[in-house]
């Protein structure tokens, strides 16, 4: 699953008259980066959630060819958040094991071998880390097994059990996630986070990090990152 629906407020003025995943760098889209490497790394089908400006992202896809099944999740009623938009894309995601990708993240990672890994272990949901800095931070064991998350500027922490110096790492955007994760989702809730379901799951669940800080990796989040990457000529 692509997601594209976010309102790309961090973007502005670039994201005024159109969607984030159809800002260019490089030549290209967002989302035509993104499309691109799930097609290299052997992915057939995705489905893509749309929300602010989705008429543009539809009109796009109509114009674009990829091999691949594509579908769109629509959530132009109301913006469902990332755990809120996976659970209105089950039907599409409920019979094998399924990325979960940013379309502003830019990375050479390969996805193929992270989604093999992910399906030769027994973790509900393998998430992509590195060592980088940022305002909020997942929380590991020894075992790369989420146990908390934590804001670095407030101190707030929320942990799903206790333990003894955890490994502070933050999230790439990008998961690999077998479909029982939808039994850890609120039944009374349309709009939440992923994040939040992970720190439930964790309770009693595998939730595996997969560092991954030799790779390219860029979050397309504001005008100074795009300027950035821009400048190294990212193709």
């Amino acid at each position: 699953m692509l997601f594209a629906a976010g309102l790309g407020t961090r973007l502005q003025p670039l994201t005024l008259s159109r969607p984030k995943a159809l800002v260019e760098v490089g030549g290209k889209t967002l989302l035509e980066h993104a499309l691109r490497h799930l097609q290299r790394n052997g992915c057939e089908s995705v489905i893509i959630n749309v929300h602010y400006l989705a008429a543009q992202i539809i009109e796009w896809l109509d114009k674009n060819s990829f091999e691949m099944e594509i579908a769109i999740s629509d959530e132009t009623d109301l913006l469902l958040d990332t755990g809120g938009g996976l659970q209105k894309a089950a039907w599409f995601l409920k019979d094998a094991p399924f990325l979960v990708y940013n379309t502003d993240i830019l990375t050479n990672m390969n996805l193929a071998e992270f989604y093999r890994r992910h399906c030769a272990g027994d973790a509900l949901a393998t998430l992509a880390v590195r060592r980088r800095p940022s305002s909020r931070y997942l929380l590991f064991d020894e075992n790369g097994l989420l146990c908390g998350w934590q804001h670095a500027k407030t101190g707030e922490t929320r942990l799903s059990r206790s333990v003894s110096n955890p490994q502070a790492l933050a999230f790439s955007g990008i998961h690999a996630v077998n479909p029982a994760i939808f039994n850890f989702m609120p039944a009374d809730k349309q709009v939440f986070s992923m994040i939040d379901v992970y720190l439930h799951a964790a309770e009693t669940q595998s939730i595996q990090a997969y560092p991954h800080d030799a790779d390219i990796w860029f979050d397309i989040g504001t005008p100074a990152a795009l300027e950035q990457v821009r400048l190294l000529n990212y193709e």
